[in-house]
């Protein structure tokens, strides 16, 4: 099965439940960017409940602009904030102190290009979790077409429904302030759950 998704910072859940699956996985390099999305924006589970975590991009002519075009704005200081978010959120979490140095470099080196930062964050995601799936970048809008369109069903507001993704309680910190919080950021499964990452991501997709 072939799926096409958008570029995410450190996407939710669903989107890698649905990478684990697929065999192959399009990332849409073409789309004209869309704010208040997944593109740059992640949630994590804080102390005060779901946070969201915006990526500051640089401003751009016209409403038209492709993704792979986007760049990262340093306004606001925000690499500081996002890390000292999750250290907040996750330091007490099980597997924190054993990924922490995996992430911390994301946070201090610059990245010119948006779709670049979320693919090298993806890789080393998929490193940690032990996942092997064959990624590639679209050559032009929707190209090569994919079985399954995810691209405007993987967004924090008004989701489409998706009858395959099943999520799967896990331990969350702040469970019993909040109950469980479903379909958060990839971290928030890694940090609380490690190595059983891959088998929370399993049993989230129907067969």
């Amino acid at each position: 099965m072939e799926i096409l998704i958008p570029s995410s910072y450190l996407g939710p859940i669903q989107q890698y439940a649905w990478m684990l699956r697929a065999d192959t996985t399009y990332v849409e390099q073409y789309d004209h960017y869309q704010k208040q999305t997944f593109r740059n924006r992640c949630i994590i589970a804080a102390a005060d409940g779901a946070l969201p975590l915006t990526i500051p991009v640089e401003k751009y002519d016209g409403s038209k602009y492709p993704m792979k075009d986007i760049r990262i704005s340093d306004h606001g200081n925000w690499r500081h904030l996002h890390w000292n978010a999750l250290v907040s959120a996750y330091q007490a979490t099980p597997f924190f102190e054993y990924y922490q140095d995996e992430f911390r470099p994301f946070y201090e080196k610059k990245f010119e290009f948006l779709i670049d930062f979320n693919e090298a964050l993806d890789a080393k995601i998929f490193e940690l979790i032990d996942m092997h799936p064959v990624i590639k970048r679209t050559i032009a809008y929707g190209e090569p077409a994919a079985e399954v369109d995810l691209r405007s069903a993987i967004t924090p507001k008004h989701p489409r429904e998706d009858s395959i993704f099943i999520p799967q309680p896990y331990y969350q910190v702040f469970q019993q302030k909040y109950g469980f919080l479903p379909n958060l950021s990839i971290v928030d499964l890694l940090f609380n759950m490690g190595p059983e990452s891959l088998l929370v991501l399993r049993d989230s997709i129907r067969k």
